[in-house]
């Protein structure tokens, strides 16, 4: 697997590609050179030959063959073949050249090899021996011997008197010239070999110079993409390959910056949404649920959104606003859902689609806000008009009823009319502590009312509450007692504002308690260290479902009796904002036909000081 990996690598490519240009261009140059040499070397050997057989065949024609040939028939064979034998061997002197005098039949008169002295007297049949006895003068062609020996062959014609007497015919072995070819290209391979291995050394070492910073590149970008910014790739030189490093080094800084930036802004957005008071949630194009933050998913009770859950089953909605979202549209919609602890809950769910530029909608956002607080609070303005409205117009209704019976002639009427009247004062007081509790309110809604702390005798504010309603706890029988602990015995109190609160509780323990009841007044330091005042009676009590509601305004546990004994409604909700303007609370416990329990816990204040 390596060796395939290194086949397929750029430097191995790279070196391959250099030796096949050098290879390419030296097989050019020598097939080229080879060629020309041979052709060279032949040429000279075929112009050597060729003119060592021209100057024969200008002796013989000199010396007159024919003189020659009857000289022959007049002194002997013998002397006739030592004498051309000997012109032979003095005229040719090419190495291993084969040399043959004929007449002009073609007889062979003269040889230059002894081992063909058996040839003198025959015929030579040789088709060149024939085109030179015609008068052809350029004849020649190359043979291969017996023995695989290449050779050059000449015929030329002897010519005498423009008569031609005879010719010569040269048979020389090429075998010199082919020798120094072959080494010739023994010496071209061998300078090949040399020349490619150089390549490749040179080739490598100079590959090496643009692979390495290749893979020093790679390994960068290898490590880039595992998130390492650390590693810088080495620059080697100002060339494009040292630029391109510079480059890449460069654009990893700006990766990395870029990156975390982006970590950043990621950990930013994350925060925001785990923090935000309103709950998010984030979908694709498809409407499928990817992004949600905590409080959404604590306002959905659910602990986690599944993987492909669509907004419109998490939110419990139908598909429709989301679909016209997702096509560009916003739209906003109230969700009521159910809960085990409270009142049903009432969210607020704006849907905002998300855009990308030149990609139209790619998802929804959806943002919800409890507004079960804000409904309630409307709730309770409504509520409010209507009972201050209902409050107000039942004495008002009473007040016009007798003004126009006593208009009517009631007047006359003395006792008639001193009931009448009677009846208009009492409404009218009614109105009258009605307006006065409801600017008391109103002065602490705006926390416009001031306290005035005093140094107040525990013991002596409670004798004087018990003292205030002797009258009524006489006429129902109920025995009253009051117990202060004596670790206890002072504390900076706005007396007024305390006597109101303790005033109307008492009132209320009255009320509800039936004849021959007991009503306990206490006051000590509790665990946490703030004064702990209780009132508690052995009432009627107040139901379970009442409880949590018994502070608001208006709020009556029974609205009719309540009304006939004189209470506005305001009474509870009074004395919790004149305790709470003492940093302190106020808490009822209550059990039907049993008793209740108020506990006013406020904080010891040191003299001359207010509560952090």
């Amino acid at each position: 697997m390596s060796l395939f990996r290194m086949f397929r690598s750029i430097q191995f490519k790279l070196i391959l590609m250099v030796l096949l240009l050098i290879l390419i261009a030296v097989q050019l140059i020598g097939v080229y050179f080879i060629s020309t040499m041979k052709n060279s070397l032949i040429d000279s050997f075929t112009g050597n030959l060729n003119q060592n057989a021209t100057l024969l065949t200008t002796y013989l024609s000199d010396s007159n063959l024919s003189t020659t040939a009857t000289t022959k028939e007049g002194t002997g064979e013998a002397g006739t073949n030592e004498m051309l034998s000997s012109l032979v061997a003095n005229f040719f002197t090419i190495s291993g050249a084969t040399v043959q005098i004929l007449d002009s039949s073609g007889k062979v008169l003269a040889t230059s090899k002894p081992s063909q002295q058996s040839f003198v007297g025959r015929k030579n049949t040789s088709l060149l021996v024939s085109r030179a006895l015609q008068g052809v003068r350029d004849n020649e062609e190359e043979i291969i011997d017996e023995d695989n020996t290449r050779s050059k062959v000449i015929a030329k014609p002897v010519i005498s008197n423009n008569k031609i007497v005879g010719a010569v015919y040269i048979v020389a072995s090429m075998k010199d010239v082919y020798q120094t070819m072959e080494g010739i290209n023994r010496i071209f391979v061998s300078a090949t070999l040399i020349a490619l291995g150089l390549t490749a050394v040179l080739g490598v070492l100079l590959a090496g110079t643009i692979t390495s910073p290749i893979k020093a590149l790679t390994r960068q970008a290898t490590a880039v993409a595992e998130g390492r910014f650390d590693e810088r790739v080495p620059v080697f030189g100002k060339d494009e390959i040292g630029q391109l490093s510079m480059a890449f080094n460069d654009m990893t800084d700006r990766l990395s910056d870029a990156l975390t930036i982006n970590e950043e802004e990621k950990e930013k957005l994350a925060s925001i949404l785990s923090n935000m008071s309103d709950g998010v949630l984030a979908t694709d194009e498809l409407g499928i649920v990817i992004v949600t933050n905590r409080r959404a998913r604590g306002m959905l009770e659910i602990p986690e959104v599944k993987e492909g859950t669509t907004l419109s089953s998490a939110l419990g909605i139908e598909k429709m606003p989301i679909a016209e979202t997702l096509e560009g549209k916003e739209s906003a919609l109230l969700l009521r859902r159910d809960s085990e602890a409270e009142d049903d809950l009432v969210f607020r769910v704006t849907l905002t689609p998300i855009r990308r530029r030149d990609k139209g909608v790619a998802g929804v956002i959806a943002v919800l806000q409890d507004v079960t607080e804000m409904e309630k609070l409307e709730q309770s303005r409504r509520e409010f008009v209507a009972n201050v409205s209902h409050e107000l117009r039942t004495p008002l209704t009473t007040i016009k009823s007798y003004a126009e019976a006593l208009d009517d002639g009631a007047l006359e009427e003395p006792p008639l009319a001193n009931r009448f009247v009677g009846v208009i004062r009492n409404e009218t007081e009614r109105m009258i502590r009605l307006v006065t509790d409801l600017l008391h309110l109103s002065r602490f809604d705006s926390r416009r009312n001031q306290l005035r702390r005093q140094k107040t005798d525990l013991s002596e504010m409670l004798e004087e509450v018990v003292d205030r309603f002797s009258f009524q706890l006489r006429q129902k029988a109920i025995t009253a007692t009051v117990k202060v602990d004596s670790k206890t015995k002072t504390a900076w109190l706005d007396r007024d504002g305390i006597d109101q609160v303790l005033d109307n509780l008492v009132s209320n323990a009255i009320k509800y308690t039936l004849d021959g009841g007991t009503i306990d007044i206490s006051s000590k330091m509790n665990d946490t260290g703030m004064l702990a005042i209780a009132i508690k009676d052995t009432g009627i009590g107040i139901p379970k479902k009442d409880l949590a509601r018994i502070f608001e305004r208006f709020y009556r546990v029974d609205k009719a009796r309540s009304r006939n004994m004189g209470g506005t409604g305001l009474g509870l909700s009074i004395a919790r904002e004149i305790v709470r303007a003492h940093s302190g609370s106020i808490a009822i416990e209550s059990e039907a036909n049993v008793g209740t329990v108020v506990t006013v816990l406020l904080p010891i204040v040191p003299e001359g000081s207010e509560p952090s």
